[in-house]
């Protein structure tokens, strides 16, 4: 069985940055895809803007070029690579300057729906939004897309969102998250609130803790410059776990709407306890086997910036009072996990004999590899031989319940552009929400810089420092098992 595709409306995007690297891995590529499973139509337009010297033909020449290496086995229809070609035109802009603005603006239709995506550094963003309203690009019904990082901290956040919102009102502001757009991270809203079975146990009387994992076997090389400058809590914490860990504690909204949901989502930001540093843990990956270290990647042996986190967060309202989530992310791990774990407590008594060693229902959420829902749950071994007790999983996994259906699932980048043309601003934060979350994180990254301290070395391909693992050993816990 394959999902139904509702096609949108016609719509001209436009993309700023369109020859960078992510309009060439993923936001092309998706555009592509979506075209493929019939949910662009026919007479959509995308208008790659850039400083290249290029022409409709030179663009789409680069396009073609990025679709055989990112777009998967779609790419080798040649009849729909022509067709997605077609939809393209191109002009050069100079961002500082007024060259290729009216050009840019000749190029839109009335009667569509026109969005603009930022494919650009957030130090661009207020420059280009000026442009596009003086050149009267844009419209009260324009909808613009931008990227992560949105502000190194609280006072950056909040001039970045009034740059945007003196030329855009907020319902025209897409600030996107892509892990939003994952199918899992969605499905916790389903599972959560589509069942009756679980929704009822959601909270402190039944759930011990929840531990957030994202952990990566990738270094920063290459990157290393840019990483330097903000470290695994603003690149991971203040935005992906944060969001995480808002869709697993935030109460119910009143409705699956964009202004419904984000209200619950902030309320769990503001309810976050302040955090101590002894429930922060922070590493720096050494060298290894044939391996820089993260220092010779920064290129700075004196860097005190993070690739490591661990952290305990407490929620302080009565659904979870007294139920420690904990954090955790990380660069050159063991392994690529992300996933959401809900570790539920133990009945309050045993009616069995024996030493058998409970380790609890866990129902685990797994972002990748292999998304899917995962339940452990306690059950009597088979035979004869008297009641011996063992875990096994009740594993869903999406490869193997939709079938086919995986195989046209969109990922997160395709799912998201489509939704900012349906206008739908659900799976996007909004500027308060943004505010929010810096408001909370920026105290702990002045705590370690007025300390001065310095990042846990850590070897590569293991599961962090040791003084991650003391984090949830000495409350009577431990991680889960990052597998390679």
């Amino acid at each position: 069985m394959v999902a139904k595709t509702i096609p949108v409306d016609p719509f001209d995007l436009i993309i700023i940055g369109a020859t960078g690297d992510l309009a060439r891995r993923k936001i092309l590529p998706g555009l592509f895809r979506r075209m493929c499973a019939g949910q662009m139509p026919e007479t959509a337009k995308v208008i790659g803007a850039s400083r290249g010297d290029l022409d409709d033909a030179g663009f789409r020449d680069f396009v073609k070029d990025a679709l055989k290496e990112f777009a998967g086995d779609t790419a080798k229809d040649a009849k729909s690579v022509a067709q997605f070609l077609e939809m393209l035109e191109y002009v050069s802009l100079d961002v500082f300057g007024d060259t290729g603005w009216k050009e840019l603006k000749s190029k839109l239709r009335p009667d569509t729906i026109h969005a603009v995506y930022f494919s650009v550094g957030p130090s661009l963003f207020g420059e280009i939004a000026r442009k596009l309203s003086g050149h009267g690009i844009t419209d009260e019904h324009s909808r613009i897309v931008v990227e992560k990082p949105f502000g190194h901290d609280l006072e950056t956040a909040k001039a970045l969102n009034t740059e945007l919102r003196a030329c855009f009102d907020e319902h025209q502001i897409y600030r996107i998250d892509h892990y939003l757009g994952k199918e899992t991270v969605q499905n916790l809203m389903a599972v959560r609130f589509g069942n009756a079975l679980f929704e009822p146990l959601w909270n402190a009387q039944h759930v011990d803790h929840v531990q957030i994992t994202v952990a990566e076997t990738v270094s920063v090389e290459g990157r290393g410059g840019y990483y330097d400058k903000s470290g695994a809590m603003r690149d991971m914490v203040q935005n992906h776990l944060m969001q995480l860990l808002c869709l697993s504690a935030m109460e119910p909204p009143s409705k699956y709407g964009a202004d419904a949901v984000r209200d619950e989502k902030l309320k769990v930001i503001r309810a976050l306890e302040p955090v101590a540093p002894s429930e922060v843990v922070r590493g720096q990956y050494s060298a290894g086997r044939d391996m820089a270290s993260y220092l010779e990647h920064a290129e700075d042996p004196d860097s005190k910036t993070e690739s490591f986190i661990a952290m305990k967060v407490k929620v302080a309202n009565w659904r979870w009072a007294s139920t420690p989530f904990y954090l955790r992310t990380g660069k050159r791990l063991r392994g690529r996990m992300s996933e959401i774990a809900i570790v539920f407590k133990d009945p309050p008594h045993s009616i069995f004999e024996g030493d058998f060693n409970r380790k609890g229902n866990v129902l685990v959420i797994r972002l990748q590899p292999d998304e899917g829902i995962t339940m452990r749950v306690t059950i009597k071994e088979p035979g004869p031989g008297g009641m011996r007790l063992t875990e096994v999983p009740l594993d869903m996994s999406f490869a193997d319940a939709l079938g086919d259906q995986v195989s046209v699932m969109p990922d997160a980048y395709e799912r998201l552009i489509m939704d900012v043309i349906r206008g739908d601003q659900t799976l996007f934060m909004r500027g308060d929400e943004v505010e929010a979350a810096w408001a909370w994180v920026d105290p702990i990254i002045e705590a370690w810089q007025d300390a001065g301290s310095r990042p846990v070395p850590y070897d590569p391909g293991g599961s962090g420092p040791d003084d991650s693992l003391m984090l949830l050993h000495k409350d009577g816990r431990r991680w889960r098992e990052i597998k390679s």
